[in-house]
């Protein structure tokens, strides 16, 4: 059951309503640590009861799912890529908006809903390329939070929705867009699928013009299985009937799960999308050569979305010059991001969230061909929930197989601060704080990388702060790797800017 009863939870009479109240009473429906774990030991026991349940929440703040088809959704899911797919897509759909006014076939608003977020929560919820503001969350939180202080449909069949629950944070942010993007009269929405896809919060919609599915691999295993099949059959979970479907290549069982799933679904019609040779020739505006699966992934959505909502695009042999310029100009911060050092010109930073076995695969690979054979290599690494020492594994794996090692290793914890503070949008309850004080999971990663990499002088550090500053310290030039955790790069990235 995923909702959050009132004890933990501001009353709405209790609280204020400004943005920062709005980050708190979000963090409020937070799960803690030990909830987490104890839903991961019950994992799948209630997966039927999550879409009528987000049904149930969706119908409190005034909403039907049908009343979703006026976004006109592109829904994506997949274990690696599917985030940058969403912003590919976003920004070849940018090229084609028009003023409300220009009658005919017309994109005006265009609303993006991914996660998690990297340093602002309102990340999450974009409209023509930008974050929401604080006045629009803040005015459409309370919306949201009011709303669902109404009485719940049918006590019997939900008795743990009653007054005082809330839906946990991701379900709440789910249902924020729905408000956000209907009340601002979104006409085309990019929903980026949460976790797996069958059971995800995001999959009420009715309609969406198209469906796509990213790169798959082993991951959230407790949640979605434990082989491809498996994982296949929970992603593909987002296909609706009469939608366009599109999915990458993938391993052939999984191939056959999500053809079986396309049928079943009664989907309009299933592409695989093998990769354009027209895409390999644009300097696309996210950088890494794995990339461009999701690019042409991209293109086939909106192709077929903008096909789908009357635009003329002639027969594609080549891409249409917009489509070139949304490619070009997409950005996916946090991603495969190269920054030079405002404070010390011989350091770059190369960031990239990567945090499966997978996306650690590509993202030490593009990295160990940016870096410089002359330049002193430096790891910032940590991840707190996954399996550290696949992670580690696979990430010396790649830099060995190009030849390259790091001078140092820096293994730190999620903590934004030297002075122990979180950012407000960036505090956490998914890790026990007694784990995070002692660096239990930081010791863990030394000794592994002490077993794969004698070479490198190994550093724990309680805080990002304190570890950027330290990499300061180092003698250059510097190479830079921050990677394992998109909590780890949010902080990060504040960190860098000098934002406090």
């Amino acid at each position: 059951m995923n909702t959050h009863k009132g004890g933990g939870q501001p009353s709405s009479s209790m609280i204020k309503r400004t943005y920062k109240d709005a980050i708190n009473a979000l963090n409020s429906l937070q799960s803690n640590a030990a909830t987490i774990e104890a839903a991961r030991r019950a994992a799948g026991a209630n997966n039927s009861r999550l879409i009528p349940e987000m049904l149930e929440w969706t119908r409190r703040i005034g909403y039907k799912p049908q009343d979703l088809d006026r976004l006109n959704v592109i829904h994506v899911t997949g274990t690696k890529g599917k985030g940058s797919t969403c912003a590919f897509a976003t920004s070849i759909l940018l090229q084609y908006r028009s003023p409300a006014q220009v009658p005919g076939a017309k994109i005006t608003k265009i609303g993006l809903y991914t996660s998690p977020h990297l340093k602002s929560v309102r990340e999450r919820l974009m409209i023509n390329g930008k974050p929401i503001s604080e006045a629009l969350f803040t005015k459409y939180f309370f919306d949201v939070w009011d709303r669902l202080s109404t009485s719940v449909s049918d006590p019997e069949q939900f008795p743990e929705m009653g007054p005082g629950v809330k839906p946990a944070y991701f379900r709440f942010l789910t249902l924020l867009s729905f408000h956000a993007f209907s009340s601002e009269k979104v006409d085309t929405a990019v929903y980026e699928v949460g976790v797996g896809g069958e059971y995800d919060s995001t999959n009420i919609f009715v309609h969406p013009t198209t469906c796509g599915i990213s790169s798959l691999g082993i991951d959230h295993t407790a949640v979605l299985g434990d082989t491809l099949e498996k994982i296949a059959w929970n992603k593909a979970g987002i296909f609706k009937q009469g939608a366009a479907c599109f999915t990458v290549e993938q391993p052939e069982p999984a191939l056959r799960v999500i053809r079986e799933r396309a049928a079943e679904k009664k989907a309009a019609s299933l592409e695989v999308v093998h990769t354009r040779s027209d895409v390999a020739e644009i300097r696309l505006g996210i950088n890494g050569d794995f990339q461009r699966q999701n690019a042409s992934l991209a293109v086939s959505l909106c192709r077929a979305h903008l096909e789908r909502l009357g635009f003329e695009l002639g027969d594609f042999e080549v891409l249409p010059e917009e489509f070139v310029t949304g490619l070009e100009q997409a950005s996916w911060p946090g991603r495969c991001q190269i920054i030079r050092d405002s404070k010390r010109d011989d350091i770059t930073w190369y960031v990239d969230g990567a945090h499966t076995a997978e996306s650690i695969a590509s993202g030490t690979a593009w990295f160990a061909q940016c870096a410089s054979d002359s330049h002193r290599k430096v790891l910032l690494f940590n991840q707190q929930t996954r399996n550290v020492e696949s992670l580690l594994r696979k990430l010396h794996e790649q830099m060995d197989a190009a030849g390259k090692r790091f001078d140092n290793a820096i293994f730190c914890t999620n903590v934004t601060y030297a002075d122990g503070r979180y950012s407000d949008d960036l505090v956490s309850m998914n890790v026990a704080q007694d784990k995070v004080d002692s660096m239990e999971v930081q010791k863990q990663m030394a000794s592994i990388w002490d077993g794969l990499s004698k070479d490198s002088r190994k550093h724990l550090f309680h805080d990002i702060e304190t570890s950027l500053n330290f990499i300061r310290t180092l003698e250059g030039p510097l190479d830079v790797f921050v990677c394992g955790s998109l909590h780890l790069v949010g902080g990060f990235l504040l960190v860098l800017e000098g934002r406090t």
